[in-house]
Order: C-alpha cells, then structure tokens, then sequence
C-alpha cells in the first residue's frame, strides 16, 4: 500500500505526485524522489522497479522478506534491509524495513510493523539545509529512526532483567527465576542478530571509499554507526549478565535442593533411632532384663524420646533443622 510520494527540490518539497508521474520527476534536474510503501502487494513492487531501475535480486528479497540485516550495492542503488524490533505483551516481534536509495531517489518498503515513518519525513522536512543534500540524508533519516527504535526495547529488556535479578535469592523462585531468564536470553539473542550484521554492514557507509549516494553525508552515518555500537556492547553485556544469572540460579537451585536433602536425612536419622530402639524392646526374648521391669515401659519410652531430642538438638545447632 501506497503511504506517500513527494518530490523534493533544494531541501523543499515540492508536491505529492502520482506514482504514473515519477518518471518526468526523476528527469528534473535537483529533484528527487521519496516513496514510502507499507506491506507492498507484488504489483507495487513490479511498479516501483519499473520506475527506479531496480535490480531484480533486491526486489526480490524486498518481496519475501525475512532477510539478514545488510547493505548491499546495485550499481548506483543502494539497498539497505534492517529489521523492527517491537515488545508486545512481553514478546518480541521482529518486522522489517527495505530501503531503495539512488542519487534522486528513496524508496522504503515497511512490512510486519505497525509503527511508520512519517515523524522521520516531518523531521527531514524541517531541516531543508540537511534535506538538500538529497537521497543520502533520507537514507540516514530512516536508518537513524530505526536505530533510536533499539534503544527502548533494550530498555524494556534490561528493566525485565532487573525485574528478575531482585527475586535471585528468593527462596523457591528458582527454577522460575531460570524459566524466565531463558525467555529473556533468547529475546536477548535475537536483538543480537538485529543489530549486529547492521553494525558490520553501516561501516561501509562512512570512511574510506563509500556508496555514492552516500557521499556527502558520511558524518551522518558515522553517528549511526557509533549508536550501533553502543547497542551492540549493551546486548552482549546483557547476554553475559543473563548468563551469570542463570548459573547464580542454578546454584541456588541446587543448594535449595541440598538444604532439603539435609533435613530428609536429619529426619531419618532421628526416626532411625527411635526405630532401632523400639526394634530392640520389641524383639521379645525370654531373658530380656526389661521385660518383668515395672518401670520398663515408661524407661524404654523415655529413652527414645532423649535419644530423639538430643538428635533433634544437634541437627538444629548445625543448621540442618
């Protein structure tokens, strides 16, 4: 579906145009182009090829989606894929953003998110100094805008994270602590293969020999880059922090484990005695000195309850009571 089509000129829009029209635009000396597409059928796509020459291999990933983050060169044209994280009743749900940029135009193609980019095209319309520069700057407006969408789902993460690390040494919140640790390491780990291959991919966009289109705006990128990093650094510092904690936990479990074990087995020592020593006034000989005793009963009776309580006794003092 069709968003917008506007021709720019000198940092200025000039005017909505209709798709069948981009053709006489492109032709315009200083003009470009900026089409904005959101889940585009296969006849847009055909249709937006037609009119900005683009290479079928690129439109082709744009059509199936589920792409690796990358950059890639087309001859004059760059194609730039990035994914769109969003948190959604807790569940991180991954949409995807191709971007078209040639020396007079840009085209994105938006799918499985719900979030746009009309704040990026008000912004970009606010700053003509920058928005002469023409198609790089778009570019950088959008990659920009998605980039600054990582840094709240990151924070959301690390919040849940906290959340978690609170409870380590609740007792009985163990095992849960762990179920949820791995939900969060593997949302961890698919914000890593978001953002990674993008922050390899945006250094061939500043320093050195760069896509033309980029040329002029190498600057720009390179704050992309640097923002990239940081997020990179946080993810991998998450993960290794989840990691840890789920060790932490897993000791925790084992030591809840250990300290049940120790009471079970303080337990059946205590009963183990009274066993015993009921077993052996039980056993009934003819000869037995207790058996005629007038006190033996309550003896026997007295005996397993000292013999019990001082085993109760001991196992309280060593902590396993």
């Amino acid at each position: 579906m069709l968003v917008n089509c506007v021709a720019y000129e000198d940092g200025r829009k000039l005017a909505d145009i209709p798709v069948d029209s981009i053709d006489q635009w492109l032709r315009r000396p200083g003009c470009f182009v900026w089409v904005a597409l959101v889940d585009a059928t296969d006849e847009e796509l055909l249709q937006m090829q037609h009119e900005f020459g683009l290479h079928d291999l690129a439109v082709e990933d744009a059509r199936h989606g589920h792409q690796r983050p990358k950059i890639e060169e087309y001859g004059a044209t760059l194609f730039v894929v990035m994914k769109l994280p969003e948190l959604v009743a807790g569940e991180l749900q991954l949409g995807e953003v191709a971007i078209f940029a040639g020396a007079n135009f840009v085209l994105s193609v938006r799918n499985g998110s719900a979030h746009g980019f009309l704040g990026v095209r008000e912004r970009c319309e606010r700053e003509p100094e920058h928005l002469r520069q023409g198609a790089g700057f778009v570019l950088y407006a959008l990659m920009d805008a998605v980039v600054d969408r990582y840094f709240p789902v990151l924070d959301a993460l690390d919040a849940e994270f906290d959340a978690i690390e609170d409870a380590i040494f609740d007792c009985g919140a163990a095992r849960h602590n762990v179920q949820q640790l791995y939900g969060l390491k593997r949302r961890a780990t698919a914000m890593r293969h978001v953002v990674a291959p993008l922050f390899e991919a945006t250094s061939k966009l500043h320093g050195g020999r760069v896509p033309a289109v980029c040329a002029n705006t190498q600057e720009f990128f390179r704050d992309v880059h640097d923002h990239l990093a940081r997020i990179h650094a946080a993810v991998d510092t998450m993960r290794e922090a989840i990691g840890t904690a789920i060790q932490v936990n897993l000791s925790m479990a084992t030591i809840e484990d250990a300290e049940t074990t120790k009471r079970l087995a303080a337990w059946a020592a205590i009963f183990a005695v009274s066993t015993a020593l009921a077993g052996i006034w039980g056993m009934n000989f003819e000869f037995m000195p207790e058996l005629k005793w007038r006190f033996g009963y309550l003896f026997a009776l007295g005996a397993i309850a000292g013999a019990s309580g001082l085993l109760y006794w001991r196992f309280r003092r060593v902590g396993w009571l």
